[in-house]
């Protein structure tokens, strides 16, 4: 490696929208950051970089076979299939990730996102704008009031983010059980049946995919809540929208979805009772930083012959 090598991000809006800076990454060689990077551009944009980082921009294996120089790739998020792993194995390429950043920040949204379904602050508040406390009595409310005290909380996924959530969910009197792929279907089966709210914190394998569908639906209470902070496609959006709209569930909230963002005919933009919010669980200020801090990291470690958080 010479003692300039080019670094390339591709898309770099998304992690850093401004209010962050790349200096660190910048000291570290010749670095161009690009907000985006449309597929056409990608080769053009790779072609001469010893270094690419991306968040959700691909790199094919056609791709990775067209950028020469390469010998290091770094991913901005924790899941990096957005990478053709065997492809940069092949050429002895290193593909890195960035580990558990985001848990308190994730922890903390799924547990906003069940305030939320529990209490609908946002509808009340809405609700009162629009004048309808004013033309009431003392107090008013629209949906049922749900206390958390003594719910039972059913995790899938005992992992950092999992393991995050439920103490939180024991800071509000929760009954917090847990269920991993060690327990197997019966376990699985169990928790659902015995969950007043279930979340969802486990990786998308072809195991998990469409782990929530509706049979599994069918074993959940129908005063249940379902909460989604891990990956969207865990959730078969038809299945679960046909259970908040028969009254099967009581509710759900997601923070991601199979295709992102969402044509206007996923189910679940009109589903009853199902708040969504953009995949912005992992995005504040404090997790961002955390995130670009230990990607510099993970370039300067590469650069100085020790790779770290390598996932090939």
């Amino acid at each position: 490696m010479n003692d300039h090598p080019r670094i390339v991000v591709l898309d770099g809006h998304t992690l850093n929208p401004g209010d962050l800076s790349w200096d660190e990454l910048a000291a570290l060689g010749e670095c161009t950051v690009h907000p985006r990077t449309a597929a056409a551009d990608i080769v053009a944009r790779g072609r001469d970089a010893d270094v690419l980082l991306t968040n959700k921009t691909p790199l094919t294996a056609e791709v990775i076979a067209l950028c020469p120089r390469l010998r290091c790739i770094g991913v901005l998020a924790t899941g990096y299939n957005v990478v053709n792993l065997s492809a940069a194995r092949e050429r002895g390429i290193p593909v890195t990730n960035v580990p558990a950043y985001g848990t308190a920040s994730v922890a903390q949204h799924t547990i906003a996102l069940l305030l939320e379904l529990a209490r609908r602050c946002g509808d009340h508040s809405a609700g009162v704008r629009a004048g309808k406390w004013t033309a009431s009595e003392w107090c008013y409310w629209d949906t049922e009031q749900v206390e958390l005290d003594g719910l039972v909380l059913g995790i899938v996924g005992a992992g950092r983010i999992g393991r995050a959530v439920g103490e939180l969910g024991r800071a509000f009197g929760m009954d917090v059980r847990y269920a991993s792929r060690a327990d197997g279907r019966a376990g699985l089966e169990a928790l659902f049946r015995a969950a007043d709210v279930a979340s969802l914190h486990c990786p998308l394998t072809a195991e998990t995919h469409h782990l929530i569908n509706s049979e599994t639906l069918g074993w959940m209470k129908p005063s249940a809540f379902l909460l989604n902070t891990s990956r969207g496609p865990l959730i078969d959006e038809a299945a679960l929208a046909d259970a908040l709209n028969s009254g099967r569930i009581a509710g759900a909230a997601v923070d991601v979805l199979s295709v992102e963002p969402p044509p206007a005919s996923n189910p679940l933009l009109t589903a009853r009772n199902c708040i969504i919010t953009p995949h912005l669980a992992w995005g504040t200020s404090a997790a961002r930083r955390r995130l670009l801090a230990i990607a510099v990291e993970n370039v300067r470690s590469f650069l100085a012959g020790k790779p770290v958080n390598v996932v090939n």
